[in-house]
């Protein structure tokens, strides 16, 4: 007779995982400017691919308080869910091998075929059909190009996250495509600045009226910000007061419009470089 199959007593969520379980670190991802560490975590037998970004490895910004990264990682996941969308990975603040930082679930990309439909390089003056167009691009060689992206749904609800939470570089190599169709976005530390910094690629809808999706999305969002509430308490343990009545009015400001995000022309409005 062979022995039972073991049955889990109750399943383990990917934030219980990722804040509770071992981290084993398994190498650095050395092309990012902070300290990103791919690890593996692994907690009542289950175990996953994640990346841990500690505090102690940030460089310091001119523009954001030192040690404040990490935070701003944790809390652009909060609004993700806030919002329904579930475009960020699941993301926890904790201790680590090298001390406290963001843990964040690994995103595999089948192919970079994925990516690229996402973000182009095109000819001519006009995106084509199923693309919206971001600014041109110098190829070199006095051949300009048009940088696209794909008129996707997924990215338009990006755009408008991105919107809320004032994320200063939104580039192309911060989407990831997942094998099941979901698009999820990373690299979320520049974010939630008192200050207006946003700066992405994704100015395809910028000017165009919100989907209702998305202005009842903010609609709840709003709501969940007031004082007292559970995701304005979760807030003040990540960003500042100063950071979140600023929040407050970026959402309020975009139900008053009904509109997409437009540049405000003061500084550029795409990071660099782009991808």
């Amino acid at each position: 007779m062979s022995a039972p199959e073991r049955i889990p007593s109750r399943s383990v969520s990917p934030q219980e995982l990722l804040a509770k379980g071992e981290l084993t670190v398994r190498g650095r991802i050395r092309e990012a400017s902070n300290a990103v560490l791919y690890c593996t975590v692994e907690y009542e037998g289950v175990s996953a691919a994640c990346v841990y970004k500690p505090v102690a490895g940030e460089r310091p910004l001119w523009d954001f308080p030192d040690g404040t990264l990490a935070q701003r990682e944790v809390a652009a996941y909060e609004l993700s869910e806030a919002m329904g969308w579930g475009l960020v990975p699941p993301t926890v603040l904790r201790d680590g091998p090298y001390g406290r930082g963001m843990c964040q679930l690994w995103v595999e990309v089948p192919d970079e075929a994925a990516q690229e439909r996402l973000l182009a390089l095109v000819e001519g003056e006009e995106p084509g059909p199923g693309w919206k167009a971001v600014g041109y691009a110098d190829v070199g060689e006095e051949r300009p190009a048009l940088l696209v992206h794909a008129d996707d749904e997924r990215l338009r609800r990006l755009a408008v996250l991105d919107a809320v939470i004032n994320n200063g570089d939104r580039k192309g190599g911060h989407l990831l495509p997942s094998a099941d169709g979901r698009l999820y976005a990373i690299d979320h530390g520049v974010t939630f600045n008192a200050d207006d910094k946003l700066r992405t690629l994704l100015w395809g809808w910028a000017g165009e009226p919100l989907t209702e999706e998305a202005l009842a999305a903010l609609r709840r969002l709003s709501a969940d910000l007031a004082d007292g509430g559970p995701l304005a308490a979760r807030l003040a343990e990540l960003i500042t007061p100063a950071e979140i009545d600023a929040l407050r009015s970026r959402v309020a400001g975009l139900l008053r419009t009904g509109r997409h995000r437009e540049p405000s022309g003061r500084w550029p409005a795409i990071p660099w470089p782009p991808v």
